[in-house]
């Protein structure tokens, strides 16, 4: 009989997206230069994975790394503006080199360089997610990095390891793949103590986990255990398995995703896909409301429909697109969203069919949907 473990690697097989993440240590050598032979080996099984058929996002840190010794560091300064030039020499060079291995392999790649504010804002998120979406869906790679060359401390998402957990949770992945210089979570910190011991499972995270993390990682990234911990955490409450594993084991991710039991396998809550919604729709002020008749409330709660425009008997408030607006049939709130047009357009276009919007609002409309199913969380 297999034990649990053996069984939840085993169902790795049937991830449909991946998030893969790559560290700064993973892609260059102590000197800043590009790892070209790592990045190689990286891109050959991402091209053949998504050949077999997976959809597959690379997040990768590195930019700043990768510029430091093209300006003449030795080591990252502590200066800002310094860092964030770093950021801007590096980024080209990077993406230059990710362009043309994959290129080598038959793929199409896209550069997304996002902030914190993409995640928060939820306009932003509402295009974000739309594009990482497009992309996959017209066969390109997307390649996703954190703005650093414009984006100051205080308002960063801090690491990469938490910028892929948080594309895989706007993405709606099935797996984050942590790729590092650490082989996983042991249960002591395996630099001071010889006798740490890896933990290839966890089931259930904890918040005391984290005690078993140590530092920081090497002097030219920005995370250790603790900051994968956090995206962990992420990830396991959104409803997606997460790995941490060692970026230069051989075939690392025919491996992890064959079910192998390499690195850190981190379980996912079993979350109702409503419930991964909530944060960015609940945590956002309502600033209106659109009631829709009785036929359209049953196609939202009963079949799990888009709100159209053909539904919609009237509006309240004002608000703009990619607001959140609260969903009414009569006196009952059914659900709220992310809106793609602004109250005005929505008057406009009330009651009618989708091949009527051009005509009533004087362009091509974006959407054909006022809300995307995808954005639309159900109240009741």
């Amino acid at each position: 009989m297999s034990c649990p473990e053996n069984k939840h690697r085993s169902l790795l097989k049937n991830k449909k997206r991946i998030v893969i993440k790559v560290g700064t240590s993973s892609i260059t050598y102590d000197n800043g230069k590009i790892n070209l032979r790592f990045i190689d080996h990286l891109a050959r099984q991402i091209s053949d994975l998504k050949n077999s058929g997976l959809q597959v996002i690379l997040v990768t840190s590195g930019a700043i790394g990768v510029g430091l010794p093209e300006l003449g560091f030795e080591k990252k300064p502590d200066y800002l503006p310094y860092k964030q030039a770093a950021a801007a020499v590096g980024q080209g060079i990077l993406m230059n080199i990710y362009e043309h291995t994959f290129h080598e392999y038959g793929q199409v790649v896209a550069q997304m360089l996002l902030t914190k504010g993409d995640a928060v804002n939820s306009s932003r998120y509402l295009y974000m997610k739309g594009t990482l979406v497009s992309l996959l869906e017209l066969g390109a790679i997307p390649i996703i990095n954190e703005n650093d060359a414009v984006t100051a401390d205080e308002i960063k998402i801090g690491d990469n390891d938490t910028l892929s957990a948080i594309v895989a949770s706007i993405s709606d992945a099935d797996l984050l793949i942590i790729l590092s210089d650490i082989d996983g979570l042991y249960d002591a910190d395996p630099r001071t103590h010889e006798n740490a011991r890896i933990i290839h499972e966890v089931p259930e995270f904890t918040r005391s986990l984290f005690s078993m993390a140590g530092g920081s990682g090497t002097a030219r990234g920005t995370g250790g255990m603790y900051t994968k911990l956090q995206a962990a955490e992420i990830c396991v409450r959104s409803g997606i398995d997460m790995i941490v594993a060692k970026s230069d084991e051989p075939e690392i991710l025919y491996r992890l995703v064959e079910g192998e039991q390499l690195g850190t396998l981190f379980y996912a809550e079993n979350v109702h896909p409503q419930l991964k919604k909530r944060d960015i729709i609940i945590g956002t002020a309502v600033k209106g409301r659109i009631y829709v008749d009785k036929g359209c409330s049953e196609a939202i709660l009963q079949k799990g429909s888009s709100l159209l425009p053909v539904g919609i008997v009237s509006v309240e408030g004002q608000f703009s697109d990619g607001d959140t607006v609260a969903v009414y049939c009569g006196d009952t709130e059914l659900a709220r969203g992310i809106t793609h047009y602004n109250n005005a357009d929505i008057e406009k276009i009330k009651g009618c069919h989708s091949e009527k919007l051009e005509s009533l609002l004087g362009y091509a409309p974006p959407y054909e949907t006022v809300i995307h199913r995808d954005n639309l969380l159900i109240m009741r």
